[in-house]
């Protein structure tokens, strides 16, 4: 089968899409793929690229990649790819209309405003909502342009950045637990992990991304507890019509999670949370492609109309 990487993109998560690319390329077992790196630095060329591809293996994060324009363009074009569709993928990268569909299935999730520009800014709602608050683009990932704020004084600036990555702002409540993530793969949750970032209040980008800057661990969770979080996660996978494989990152308060976003395209560096909760599951980094491959391609292929046969 013939595999074109699809890696880059026009968001400002670039570099962590080409650092999954990297290790996809990496892992791919070549007695059965002959792979391709696609490297997207600007809109119009995808279609160029990926002709002659089997399939598209999807290491993009953020605008023009994980919200559902090359979904679309792949599905114009009748090339199969990885991950959830369209509609999911669209969804999922917007936080205020993932944490709307959560609500409206019974998914705890903090509290939040969403103001689309300054002229919706208001010191008075946040207090309403209460500090500390988080504030983050609307649509984006990697904790960049995230900050934590805790006092009216931090809270203009903060917009204000958040503002410079996206057109609209999400203003979250705070809320203090353990901070986890729930791999889901073909419907199944993997081993969940926990989180503790070694140098910082909470998980930036440098806990993400950089060794040793973070603690992340399977954890076994009281059987209540972890029914509750099993409920969260794979109510969140289906409300949100996630495929194949997604991250579900939530805190667990008092032995209650709130879930804080779904990740469609989760990442696939040597340091994300995915493959290591697979890993701990057995399976693999090569498996696991695989897997996620072949999945999508069946996803993809079996429903009539949907991809020319």
């Amino acid at each position: 089968m013939k595999i074109g990487v699809i890696m880059g993109g026009l968001s400002s998560e670039h570099e962590v899409s080409l650092q999954t690319g990297r290790v996809m390329l990496a892992h791919l077992d070549p007695e059965q793929y002959v792979a391709t790196p696609i490297v997207v630095t600007k809109c119009g060329e995808l279609a160029d690229q990926v002709r002659g591809i089997d399939m598209a293996l999807l290491a993009l994060h953020g605008a023009y990649g994980e919200d559902g324009t090359v979904q679309g363009t792949l599905e114009s074009m009748g090339i199969p790819y990885t991950g959830s569709g369209v509609l999911a993928s669209s969804m999922c990268m917007n936080k205020d209309i993932t944490k709307r569909m959560l609500r409206s299935v019974g998914v705890a999730t903090p509290d939040w405003l969403l103001w689309n520009g300054m002229e919706d800014y208001s010191a008075e709602a946040v207090e309403r909502l209460g500090y500390p608050v988080v504030v983050k683009p609307n649509s984006g990932g990697s904790s960049i342009g995230i900050r934590m704020v805790g006092s009216t004084e931090e809270l203009l600036a903060a917009v204000q950045s958040a503002l410079e990555w996206d057109d609209s702002v999400l203003i979250e409540r705070c809320v203090r637990g353990e901070e986890m993530t729930c791999s889901i793969l073909d419907g199944e949750l993997l081993p969940t992990i926990g989180i503790r970032p070694v140098h910082s209040d909470w998980f930036d980008y440098k806990a993400k991304y950089e060794d040793g800057e973070a603690e992340e661990r399977v954890i076994e969770l009281p059987a209540v507890v972890e029914a509750r979080v099993r409920n969260a996660a794979l109510t969140s996978y289906r409300a949100m019509k996630c495929e194949v494989y997604a991250r579900v990152d939530m805190m667990l308060v008092d032995g209650h999670p709130y879930v804080l976003e779904v990740n469609t395209l989760p990442g696939m560096t040597n340091t994300s949370l995915f493959p290591k909760s697979a890993l701990a599951a057995g399976i693999a980094f090569p498996e696991l492609l695989d897997r996620i491959i072949q999945s999508s391609y069946q996803a993809r292929t079996s429903i009539p109309g949907r991809i020319p046969q």
